[in-house]
């Protein structure tokens, strides 16, 4: 396990147990200075506590720059699959075990393989509507000494997405790329991966390449968006999509020519193996830690734009904080796209200006900001 405590955190490393469901979950909550803990639950059959500060960390980061009150946390259970009432068992557990850490030092959210149906589950487990943000819409409390109404804002309207869009659209205009004759090709087609396709073809970019674990699909002149649009809604995998496209092997992703790359599907999906195959302009992480930092800076040096996961997925996050002040959907995406143009303006310009890895202008930034902040 490679946890180093620094100066930043983590400050709580947790992993609970219930036997008699046989639920193993973690939580890590790395630093408190802004607020409490914000990051969303992980359900996968490999997560382990290095993958959750990983993610943690980078929470801490991306709340920091973002100018959110809210500390860095993440949260994972192992999860083989199974029923929704095993799933919701599992949740529940979860929550109550982690239940007096709620809401002062940790606030859940949506994650990989978790949305607003179990954001709902945990709420009702910890008694408390404010211990999770992402939650179905229709799931309201009254605000305090007011006749409005707090709802929820599911990740399911496309919140990550819409900002990962904006982020593309950001970085394009930096180098001067027209975003209407850009050609994108996205990995990971759940809902961060469908949503950036859905609001980059309404700005008119030629997404060309889509791939999830059933299949890889290059269009060379674009899918049919009436026909993916069905499919999305089915939730369909992407080897069902019935337009005109070239079904590809799956390790042939990273080989097709793009001018924008979105890894939206999971952590380190960017390895060692693919990097020396990658040909784009620009990458766009839209997933949590699609690459480590090694391989991220060699393709940096190779002369890749690259647009890092606390940046350019933030609007997931900053989604939570919409709800957590009770704000409407409309206002949530303005706020996000305000966010997320102003920052990525900021860490690119920077990074051009000094032939310089955005990573490492937006660490040294979000660093600044925890520590002077952590006094």
């Amino acid at each position: 396990m490679d946890i180093k405590i620094d100066e930043i955190g983590p400050q709580y490393l947790l992993e609970v147990n219930d036997p008699k469901i046989q639920m193993k979950g973690f939580l890590v909550i790395d630093n408190l200075a802004f607020g409490p803990g914000k990051g969303g639950i992980r359900m996968t059959h490999c997560v382990c506590l290095e993958e959750v500060f990983r993610l943690a960390r980078a929470m801490t980061y991306k709340n920091a720059l973002a100018g959110l009150p809210f500390g860095g946390a993440k949260a994972g259970i192992i999860w083989h699959g199974g029923d929704d009432n095993l799933k919701k068992q599992y949740i529940q557990s979860f929550a109550k075990l982690i239940k007096p850490l709620i809401p002062q030092k940790y606030i859940a959210g949506p994650d990989v393989n978790t949305g607003e149906k179990e954001m709902d589950w945990f709420t009702q487990a910890t008694g408390s509507w404010g211990s999770a943000t992402g939650k179905p819409v229709n799931l309201c409390v009254k605000k305090a000494r007011s006749l409005e109404k707090k709802c929820g804002l599911p990740h399911e309207l496309g919140s990550t997405g819409f900002g990962v869009a904006q982020a593309v659209k950001t970085a394009a205009e930096m180098i001067n790329l027209d975003i209407k004759n850009a050609t994108v090709a996205i990995h990971g087609f759940g809902n961060v991966g469908t949503f950036t396709y859905h609001f980059l073809t309404k700005m008119g970019a030629k997404v060309v390449l889509v791939a999830d674990k059933s299949a890889a699909l290059f269009a060379k002149n674009c899918f049919d968006h009436k026909i993916m649009g069905e499919l999305i809604q089915k939730k369909a995998e992407v080897c069902n999509y019935l337009g005109q496209a070239e079904t590809i092997k799956l390790e042939d992703f990273w080989k097709v020519p793009v001018d924008i790359l979105i890894p939206a599907s999971v952590t380190d999906v960017i390895n060692e193996n693919n990097q020396n195959q990658i040909k784009a302009k620009i990458i766009v992480e839209a997933a949590n830690i699609p690459m480590r930092e090694k391989v991220e800076s060699d393709l940096f040096k190779k002369g890749i734009l690259i647009v890092p996961d606390i940046i350019a997925n933030a609007g997931g996050v900053i989604s939570s904080f919409a709800e957590h002040k009770g704000y409407n959907a409309p206002k949530m995406f303005a706020i996000i796209e305000k966010k997320i143009k102003k920052i990525v303006r900021t860490v690119l310009k920077e990074s051009l200006k000094k032939n310089e890895n955005p990573r490492q202008i937006a660490l040294t930034l979000a660093k600044q900001k925890v520590l002077k902040k952590m006094g």
